[in-house]
């Protein structure tokens, strides 16, 4: 193993006040799960970063493929850092990547630094805080090629996030071709969606929205990942991810979205 304990571990948070455990993945060598509460949180393989367990981390992945040139190293702001899976994947596909990563609870971040240790070589500065507060502290020339929010996890959602407000924030940390990533786990009523795809229009050039195909039946709850684009949504994007699923994938830019936008 390339990292890790093998072993279980277990923190208190603070700030949530629930508990945090960390056990190896019995059907995958070197891997690793996150629960927080007793719900699922993180999926981590260390010994191959590359590869990602969760179907929405995967759909996020592919978009910071299109994101720059392969292997090409980029800046990305990570806006709710769990187990750190997509700075990895980053570190990864994308060697010498300048990486950032807010996270609200310390103990978290303390907890999967020391049992899932980073990669040696991760250009990885760590920021505890709220992720509307850390935009305003960065260095103000700081800009980045994606910026990943992975906050939103049902209805409930930080009111002071879930804005276009926050959105024109985020957008102000990209570089001109830079890619905002929005990860909204919802109900299959899709109250979330509909309203952060309306609040992204607002903010950024273009949307797209990329997802298991039956989610966008709103049939049962389930993650859709938003993609603000500061030009028009490129075309060649939604051949290109729904080809890379994970299958069955689906797409929707443009009129195809308007029923999603509030």
């Amino acid at each position: 193993m390339s990292g890790g304990s093998g072993k279980a571990a277990s923190r208190f948070l603070r700030t949530t006040g629930q508990h945090a455990t960390i056990e190896p993945d019995a059907f995958t060598d070197g891997s690793f799960l996150l629960t927080i509460g007793g719900a699922e949180q993180s999926h981590v393989n260390l010994d191959r970063p590359s590869e990602i367990f969760y179907e929405y981390l995967r759909r996020i992945g592919h978009l910071v493929d299109l994101a720059a040139p392969p292997g090409e190293p980029i800046r990305a702001l990570h806006l709710g850092a769990g187990a750190l899976t997509l700075a990895r994947y980053i570190q990864a596909t994308r060697p010498g990547s300048i990486q950032y990563a807010v996270e609200l609870e310390r103990e978290l971040l303390d907890f999967v630094l020391r049992h899932l240790p980073i990669p040696e070589g991760t250009d990885l500065t760590t920021i505890i805080g709220d992720a509307r507060e850390a935009l305003g502290t960065l260095a103000p020339d700081l800009t980045f090629d994606v910026v990943i929010l992975d906050i939103f996890s049902g209805p409930e959602a930080p009111a002071h996030i879930a804005t276009s407000g926050f959105y024109r924030e985020a957008r102000e940390r990209l570089r001109p071709d830079g890619l905002l990533i929005v990860n909204v786990g919802d109900e299959a009523a899709l109250t979330l969606v509909r309203s952060q795809v309306a609040a992204m229009r607002e903010a950024m050039g273009d949307v797209g929205a990329f997802a298991e195909a039956g989610m966008f039946e709103g049939r049962y709850p389930g993650n859709i990942i938003l993609a603000g684009t500061q030009g028009p949504w490129p075309e060649a994007w939604t051949a290109e991810l729904t080809a890379r699923g994970p299958h069955p994938a689906r797409v929707l830019a443009g009129v195809d979205l308007d029923p999603f936008s509030g």
